[in-house]
């Protein structure tokens, strides 16, 4: 039998599909290996610095620049600036100002920027498309061009050193963001869904508060994207706030002075800031990639 009665065949036929699918098969493989191969040199590269920071945060300060790579062993490894660290600040003043900062802008920005997005997703009025806009450019135009006119304000309003400033200053930051993301799930959401609770006499509250589990993807995805730039902002807390109000990043600026650096001390604060912004993110990545992957769907 000839090669062109034998691939003509069933049984040749057979074969030569299976050919192509097992060679498909092996590429398939090949790429998904080399996308894992891409994520994890990426994921060991921005992993990098942190481990770095804290590796370091157990050394004196001779070895850390002596063997800034080497893991802390025997009489390397100390703890001596972590003891610095909460004997010469108040850490724990400082991670409650975070914490109260940081919770109060996400709730606000959440509250405030879930019903703006419920309005112009749901109400159609002269204007409604300009008025989203204006809104977005908020998340082109970084809030620090407007420093001098924020601090003014916060001075006349009697703002200046309090918790409560900073919560306003970050609110209004992170509301832009907050209203078009949002705003973009709220659209998707079934109008019948909608108007069956209406028909049943429920009010515009009631529907909101009705809508809001079905994009909370989307409320974890803003959550993540104001909790990190918010807890580790600088430049605001450095202008605004006073003693009794320093941030824990703040704080970490306690120990470089004008002619000496305790780096033990600053690395061991740079290591005790970023812990809980690695441990929220660790917890809620899946609702994060969720929401992202859901907005990508829809878009």
């Amino acid at each position: 039998m000839s090669s062109i009665d034998a691939a003509a065949s069933p049984s040749g036929a057979s074969r030569a599909t299976g050919s192509v699918y097992e060679r498909w098969q092996l590429g398939h493989k090949l790429s998904g290996i080399g996308i894992h191969v891409v994520l994890l040199a990426y994921t060991t590269l921005a992993m990098f610095p942190i481990l770095i920071t804290a590796i370091n945060s157990f050394k004196k300060q001779g070895d850390i620049f002596g063997q800034p790579y080497t893991i802390p062993t025997g009489s390397m490894f100390t703890m001596i600036g972590y003891q610095t660290v909460f004997k010469r600040a108040d850490v724990l003043s400082y991670f409650s100002n975070s914490l109260i900062i940081t919770l109060g802008s996400i709730g606000l920005s959440l509250l405030l920027g879930s019903m703006a997005a419920f309005a112009l997703s749901e109400y159609k009025f002269r204007g409604n498309t300009l008025l989203g806009l204006y809104m977005a450019l908020g998340i082109m135009i970084p809030i620090r061009l407007g420093t001098v006119s924020i601090v003014r304000l916060s001075s006349t309003l009697g703002l200046t050193g309090t918790l409560q400033g900073l919560i306003l200053i970050y609110v209004a930051q992170n509301l832009p963001l907050a209203i078009f993301i949002l705003t973009q799930f709220f659209s998707e959401v079934p109008i019948d869904l909608k108007d069956a609770a209406r028909i049943d006499g429920a009010s515009e509250y009631w529907v909101y508060r009705l809508v809001i589990p079905l994009v909370r993807q989307a409320l974890f995805s803003v959550t993540v994207f104001i909790m990190i730039p918010v807890w580790n902002d600088l430049w605001f807390p450095l202008i605004i706030s006073s003693d009794s109000t320093r941030t824990i990043t703040l704080g970490v600026a306690k120990f470089a002075g004008e002619f000496q650096t305790d780096y033990s001390a600053q690395l061991a604060a740079l290591t005790l800031a970023m812990l809980p912004v690695l441990v929220i993110y660790a917890i809620f990545s899946r609702q994060l990639i969720k929401g992202l992957m859901t907005g990508a769907v829809k878009a």
